[in-house]
Order: structure tokens, then C-alpha cells, then sequence
């Protein structure tokens, strides 16, 4: 991340960083927003942060790579699929040069919001 942003929303957040990673955070955005439309997208810690009955995903850029943060458990459920990307438990690093796959940015949102969605009927009941 760059230092010393404070960002008052995702657009400037992606705003502060060069074209090639503007164009990376924005595809990821986008992605995200298609598989959970109905989720809020915030800031939250300093990074774009989206929110569907609980954490889904946040995102972040640094100096040489990229950040996707993977929520719950589904990380583990995609782990063969994620394994070039993922540098701890919960956490993939990809370039502009080498974005994660956009279907599977997809099913992995998909399947923490369901997640998210039974979670929440649990605690409901």
C-alpha cells in the first residue's frame, strides 16, 4: 500500500496507484461486484473492503504485488486452484501481469457468501 493514504472510498484508493494497478484493482472490483451485487463496499483497515452479512473479501496494493483477502474458510475450499497465488492461509498475492482467474475470483465469493448467508441464519434462529 502506499504510504500515508487515506482513502474515503474504493475510487481513491485505486486512484493513488499507477495505471497497470489501477487497471488490476479495478478488474478485481468489478469482479467482485458482479458475483455480490448486493454487497457494501467500504474501507475498512485502509483497503476496499465488501461486506454480505459479514466479511466477504477485501483487497489491497503494495509495492511489488497485490493482495485479495479471502474471508472464512473458503480459501481452503479453493486451495488447489489458489496455490500459485496464496501466500498465507487467507491471503492470494497477484500482478497486473498475473491477475487471479476471473471465474474463480467469482466462485470464491460466491461460496463465502453462502457462507456468509448460513452463518447468519444460525445466528438468527
Amino acid at each position: 500500500m502506499i504510504k500515508n493514504i487515506k482513502p474515503k472510498n474504493v475510487d481513491s484508493y485505486i486512484a493513488a496507484f499507477p495505471k497497470d494497478v489501477r487497471t488490476a484493482l479495478s478488474n478485481l472490483r468489478r469482479v467482485i461486484k458482479s458475483a455480490a451485487p448486493k454487497a457494501e463496499e467500504s474501507i475498512s483497515y485502509e483497503m476496499p473492503y465488501y461486506s454480505y452479512h459479514g466479511r466477504l473479501a477485501y483487497f489491497a496494493a503494495f509495492k511489488d504485488h497485490c493482495s485479495f483477502f479471502i474471508m472464512g474458510k473458503t480459501a481452503a475450499k479453493f486451495s488447489k486452484e489458489l496455490k500459485p497465488f496464496m501466500k498465507s492461509a487467507s491471503t492470494a498475492h497477484f500482478t497486473p501481469k498475473k491477475p487471479i482467474p476471473t471465474e474463480l475470483v467469482k466462485r470464491i465469493i460466491k461460496e463465502t457468501m453462502k457462507m456468509n448467508e448460513a452463518r447468519e441464519k444460525i445466528k438468527n434462529k
